[in-house]
Parts: structure tokens; C-alpha cells; sequence
């Protein structure tokens, strides 16, 4: 996949080297030479430009880029205006760094639904979130272990967990569903929620736009998302 990841902080730098390690395409952008430099050997490729500037970014390849990154730091004003300027050009999927309540309220005016909160999730996270096939968020258990929160996949639409058999089958225990519903935000726009259902029941009936919570060992949960793309 292809990613552009703008602002080399902490976050920024380690989210964008891991992504570059897992393979895929990243460039990464910060004003600063020095982190640029700093970087360039450690990820796809490094830039220094101005994000808010509306003529250089419409140089950027936004049409080939699946996930765009706005992971700026301290300076709120350039993040809220990057922000901005990429919704306004409609990349595929953007994702924006909050640094405080205040500013995460702004970012959901401008209509993003999809925040980073880097004193409480790690890159590491992110990067499993962003590169697995269906996987929404993760959880890892030590080494070994992780709950990942996945899509319903078709073919399990209007079953029961029993009927499925997620433990006899692929070895993973359903721990709960989670759907998703609008409503209004501080500046009375529209801002999605989740509903979480609470502990399953064998009985329980999977449905569209729905979501997993499921518990297992890694190699398990890979061998059951990878089925859905073979």
C-alpha cells in the first residue's frame, strides 16, 4: 500500500519507518531538513515542504496514495489546515493527530472521522491497524496473543456464532460485536459513535457493518484474515 505520512515527530518518524518495513510505499513530510535528513535511510521517501501550501501539496501523488497521515505536533494550527486542505482534495483515506480535546472537536468539524491519540496509542498498533486486511484496531497480549477488532465478512451475515463456529474452526473466541451510528458533535456535525453489544451469545445473528471483537493466538487471527482475501 501507499502512504503519506506528514510530521516526523515521534509518532510520525515511527509510524512511517514501520510501514516501510512491513513494505509498503511512504512519504513521509516535515518542514524541518534536519528530520528529513535524518530519516531519508530509514523510510521510502522523505520530503521537506510546507503542507499547508495548496500548490505544492497538488504536486503530491494524492490519487495513488490509499492512507494519508497527518500526524503533526505541536503546531495545531498547521495540522487543522493540512487537515483541511486534504479533505477539500479528497484523498482516500485521511487520518489526523489530536493533541487535545479542543483540537480533536475542530478535526471532527472539518469532517474527519478517523483521529490518532499518540500518548495513548503506539505506532506499533497503528501500523498492525493499517496494514492487516479488515483489521479496525488491535490489542496486543504479549507476544504471542492480540484481540483485533475486524469487519463481519459476507459469507457470515445472517449466522449465528454457533452456526460459524468460530472456536472449532479457527481456533479464536468471539468476545463481542461493535456497530457503529451518526451523531452530532460539538459544532453539530455529524460524528460516528460505537455501540458495543456486550458478551456474546451462541445464538446471537451476525449483521452487515458490524464488527468483531475477536481473541486468539497471531498466527490464528492471520490464517483467519488472510482467508478473506485468497
Amino acid at each position: 500500500m501507499k502512504y503519506i505520512i506528514i510530521g516526523l515527530g515521534n509518532f510520525g518518524a515511527s509510524l512511517a519507518e514501520k510501514l516501510t518495513a512491513q513494505g509498503n510505499e511512504v512519504i513521509a513530510i516535515d518542514t524541518s531538513m534536519e528530520k528529513v535528513d535524518l530519516y531519508k535511510e530509514k523510510i521510502s521517501h522523505t520530503i521537506c515542504m510546507d503542507s499547508t501550501d495548496e500548490i505544492t501539496v497538488r504536486g503530491l501523488p494524492l490519487e495513488e496514495t490509499d492512507v494519508v497521515i497527518v500526524a503533526i505536533g505541536e503546531d495545531q494550527g498547521a495540522s487543522v489546515m493540512t487537515t483541511a486542505l486534504m479533505k477539500n482534495l479528497n484523498v482516500k483515506r485521511l487520518i489526523s493527530r489530536a493533541i487535545n480535546p479542543l483540537h480533536e472537536k475542530v478535526l471532527q468539524a472539518i469532517g474527519v472521522n478517523e483521529i490518532v491519540h499518540p500518548e495513548e496509542e503506539t505506532a506499533e498498533r497503528w501500523s498492525k491497524k493499517l496494514c492487516l486486511s479488515n483489521v479496525k484496531d488491535s490489542f496486543e497480549l504479549g507476544e504471542n496473543y492480540s484481540i483485533i477488532e475486524a469487519g463481519v465478512p459476507d459469507e457470515f451475515v445472517g449466522k449465528t456464532i454457533k452456526e460459524i463456529g468460530f472456536r472449532k474452526t479457527y481456533n479464536l473466541l468471539v468476545l463481542t460485536t461493535k456497530s457503529e451510528s451518526q451523531e452530532k458533535n460539538f459544532f453539530g456535525k455529524e460524528k460516528t459513535c460505537e455501540n458495543v453489544k456486550g458478551v456474546v451469545t451462541p445464538d446471537q445473528v451476525l449483521r452487515t457493518n458490524e464488527s468483531l471483537v475477536l481473541y486468539g493466538a497471531n498466527k490464528d487471527l492471520q490464517k483467519f484474515l488472510k482467508r478473506e482475501i485468497e
